[in-house]
């Protein structure tokens, strides 16, 4: 068993699960205010939560030298993976980020900013972009790892993310900090600064506001050495290029067998494939600023009204492989005709060039978010409510920089013969190559929301003689949402060969949503309190939902909790799903469960697909349930458990490549695949739509199900001595049951310990941390990270062998604040300098290992300074 695996396990005997922080720490407080948190609308006192919260406290963030919201979030051992920015090469994302609570996707984990949604991302339609949370501005991040339809609606099945500003802020503060890798690539500065002034108390106003700046150069393909572990990102586009007549049972290409005398060749037989990873950014440069603004006025003593206002833009670069040219034409005039004596002359050739006189592609998507917000908050006759009014827009922009040309006439090039697809190129071919260049804008997306909200809450008694009182809440919201997605056809047309996007996409989707909600918390006894909620949620496009939670909250003595939830959820289609256009675009490296053989035209290769929304989805529904038992002993040591179980239906998704594409499920998934009247699939978007098109379907489609189970383990433990303090804290997540299946009434695949459709699902995720404090001066930490190994992406034949190896990484960190209002820090990241393990998987262009679930940056060392003015 791996060395922190096993220490992980020794404490978690020891302690006998997961922390409640909450409980140790009751006794320390002098006054504990009444507030809202997350997973509930009743105001009440923050330790009286009956649902399992996870708190991320910004000052402590920082002197780990965690700058960005998707570094936070890969900590928590909930989430399965953090779908991070360099996810957005070769994709269309925009370079956003997202989050994954329990492994049951991105979009069914609610992100909200201060209690309230936000836009989803433009591009994407499935849930905000992390990237575009201001969080120079923010206090802490409270995350429910457990269901919450009940009171958020759509979206809250896998856990919620509530990003918590601060309520206001007086006086100044400046933050710089730096982040140099050991190896090339991925500097990293960032500053964020903020003022405010106003005593809502004595002046009767608050105004504050925040600025943050972060840039992060990239690492490219040539700075790390992973994608060297194996031939990926293989293409059958190459230069120089292969060729073939008729329906290309036999390829040829003159660099072959050898395939030396070329671009990233690897022999194939009589033709040659190009490994195209060496161009495809490790993490890709990214430059992020944001601000906010927040004022409240003190109406009277009862009521303070609210305005708020943030943005954010993000803009992300990405470089991949030159672009291929899947199904260019050739006669026997032509001057760089082949001599091969197998071909007949009177026959075209079919040739597959990649244009690497262009050079990489390149792309610029910058992505803005904003909110407007308006609140009203108060007390009216002992009930304490809340109202808000908000407009909040997402645009995202897809900018084409380098790499791209004129479709049409790089194969007039090569028809007329003045491109040579299969050797060196002359003066006047080059300066045609760049003559022919085309960028610019590809598309735009805007997401808007605007949201009508208030709920209110009291407490009504002491109604079962418990020793405290009742409390209820009552809500409603109203919500329109618009989607908006379009080409910008002039540009599109030019570089569709290249690109798949259809000229003409223009899409606009709308809804309306109309919700009540109310929760009724009772205390029954001394000793335990029931929590009822239920909401009604009204969709003009496609129904009403009605989903109920209960919980509990049992506590014999102070030492000891015992809670528990039950509910069920839901998961409208976003209107992303829903009407996104239609495009073709090029597959991942796969086969052809029926055409490939012996090595052929149709082995390890990029074909066309069609994706895009699907107006036919239906809601994902779920049903989900905790039950929690915390201890506090003492005032220093918190332990617990807290048990977690989630079944969804009619799941949204894509069926994953590694299955899509395996012979042996071909019959269940034949009715996706649209082959053209040879029987074949197109290896040219070109091709499509038209008579010779042949495409596999992957739009968006009502699976099957999902079922997952596990708990969670944390504890806290903190050693007193004359040195100072020594804390320890553990965190882990063990997954028993993770099984899906990728289509209606279809078998159940199990996912725990092994890749399977999309990706793994982690055994075992545990983060560990020792952290010394003394006289509020000097405080050093260590920190763990662990994921558990698992069996590789079955799609190849060395995937399909391999176990992907444990992956542990440890940080160190120290601060000194030599007076009060200046605190300097510095640390290492990776402190051993673990290379991200091998992986063979096909999902995501960077090859060698996967980016989804470790970090190919390396040793990494930062400095940070804060001073308060």
């Amino acid at each position: 068993m791996h060395k922190l695996n096993a220490v992980s396990l020794a404490v978690a005997t020891i302690v006998a699960a997961a922390t409640f922080p909450a409980l140790a720490q009751e006794t320390e407080q002098t006054t504990l205010e009444r507030v809202v948190v997350t997973g509930s609308a009743i105001k009440r006192l923050d330790a009286e939560s009956s649902v399992p919260v996870t708190t991320f406290k910004m000052s402590e963030i920082r002197e780990q030298g965690l700058t960005t919201v998707e570094q936070i979030l890969s900590t928590l051992t909930a989430s399965q993976s953090s779908l991070g920015t360099s996810q957005s090469v070769g994709s269309s994302t925009g370079g956003a980020s997202f989050a994954d609570m329990r492994g049951v996707g991105a979009n069914k984990t609610l992100v909200l900013l201060n209690g309230r949604r936000i836009a989803n991302n433009a591009f994407d339609g499935s849930a905000p972009d992390l990237n575009m949370i201001p969080l120079a501005a923010i206090e802490r991040i409270e995350v429910l790892r457990d269901g919450a339809s009940s009171l958020y609606g759509t979206d809250a099945i896998g856990g919620v993310i509530n990003f918590i500003t601060k309520k206001d802020y007086t006086g100044g503060t400046l933050n710089i900090g730096f982040d140099s890798p050991q190896h090339a690539g991925g500097k990293t500065a960032n500053f964020n600064v903020g003022y405010g002034l106003g005593d809502l108390d004595q002046q009767g106003f608050n105004i504050f506001g925040f600025v943050d700046y972060q840039k992060q150069d990239n690492i490219g393909g040539s700075q790390r050495p992973f994608n060297t572990r194996y031939a990926g990102g293989l293409s059958t586009n190459t230069d120089p290029a292969n060729y073939y007549q008729g329906d290309g049972d036999v390829v040829y290409n003159p660099a072959a067998p050898d395939c030396t005398n070329g671009t990233n060749l690897i022999k194939a037989g009589k033709f040659c494939r190009m490994t195209t990873s060496s161009f495809v950014d490790y993490i890709p440069k990214s430059e992020r600023a944001s601000g906010m603004l927040k004022g409240t006025l003190k109406l009277n003593n009862d009521h303070q009204l609210g305005a708020e206002y943030f943005i954010t833009r993000s803009v992300v670069e990405t470089t991949i492989a030159p672009v291929p040219y899947g199904s260019l034409s050739m006669t026997s005039d032509n001057p760089f005709w082949p001599t091969n004596a197998a071909l007949d002359p009177s026959q075209p050739l079919v040739v597959k060039w990649r244009d690497t006189v262009s050079g990489p592609r390149q792309d610029k998507n910058i992505n803005q978010q904003q909110r407007y917000l308006l609140t009203l908050d108060g007390t009216v006759s002992g009930w304490d409510y809340s109202t808000g009014l908000s407009y909040n827009q997402n645009r995202v922009t897809e900018k084409l920089t380098a790499g791209y040309a004129n479709g049409s006439l790089i194969a007039d090039g090569v028809t007329k013969g003045i491109i040579n697809p299969f050797g060196d190129q002359s003066d006047e071919a080059i300066q045609y190559v760049r003559d022919a260049a085309a960028l610019g804008t590809l598309m735009y997306g805007k997401g808007e929301t605007y949201n009508l909200d208030a709920h209110a809450s009291r407490e009504l008694g002491d109604w079962l003689n418990a020793g405290r009182a009742a409390a209820v809440a009552v809500g409603a919201e109203y919500r329109q949402e618009k989607f908006t997605q379009k080409a910008n056809s002039d540009y599109a047309t030019l570089v569709y060969d290249s690109t798949g996007v259809d000229p003409a996409t223009s899409v606009v989707g709308k809804r309306k949503v109309y919700a009540v909600y109310t929760e009724l918390n009772l205390p029954v006894t001394s000793m335990l309190d029931v929590t009822g909620a239920v909401r009604y949620d009204k969709y003009n496009d496609f129904g009403n939902t009605t989903n109920p939670k209960v919980s509990f909250r049992f506590q014999p003595n102070k030492e000891i909790l015992i809670r528990g939830s039950a509910s069920t959820g839901f998961r409208a289609p976003s209107l992303h799903e829903l009407h996104a256009a239609n495009t073709f675009t090029n597959t991942g490296t796969v086969s052809d469960p029926i055409l490939c053989a012996d090595g052929n035209i149709n082995c390890d290769t990029q074909f066309t697909a069609m994706n895009g929304g699907n107006a036919e989805l239906k809601p994902e529904k779920s049903k989900s349930a905790t039950l929690g038992f915390q201890f506090a002993p003492t005032t220093d040591l918190s332990f617990g458990v807290d048990f977690w179980w989630i079944r969804v239906k009619n799941l949204i998704g894509v069926i994953g490549e590694a299955s899509l594409y395996d012979p042996a499920n071909y019959d269940q998934f034949s009715q996706f695949y649209h082959r053209n009247g040879s029987g074949a699939l197109s290896q040219a978007t070109k091709d499509c739509p038209g008579a010779t098109c042949g495409y596999v379907d992957t739009r968006q489609q009502n699976l099957g199900g999902n079922n997952t189970n596990g708990f969670d383990l944390n504890g806290n433990y903190r050693l007193r001595t004359a040195y100072g303090n020594l804390t320890f804290g553990l965190n882990s997540t063990y997954v028993a049951k993770y099984e899906f299946q990728e289509y209606q009434d279809g078998p159940w695949i199990q996912n725990v310990g092994k890749y399977m459709g999309a990706g793994p699902v982690f055994r075992w995720q545990h983060n560990l941390n020792a952290i010394w404090s003394y006289a509020n001066k000097y405080t050093v930490g260590v920190t763990g990270h662990f994921k558990s190994s698992y069996k590789d992406d079955p799609s190849t034949a060395a995937g399909e062998t391999n176990t992907v190896a444990s992956y542990t990484t440890w940080d160190l960190f120290g601060s000194y604040k030599p007076i009060k209002t200046l605190s300097l820090t510095a640390g290492v990241r990776n402190l051993f300098d673990r290379d991200p393990p091998l992986s063979y998987q096909q999902a995501v262009f960077q090859a060698g290992y996967d980016p989804r679930f470790t970090d190919p940056t390396g040793r990494a060392f930062y400095v940070r300074g804060s001073y308060d003015f």
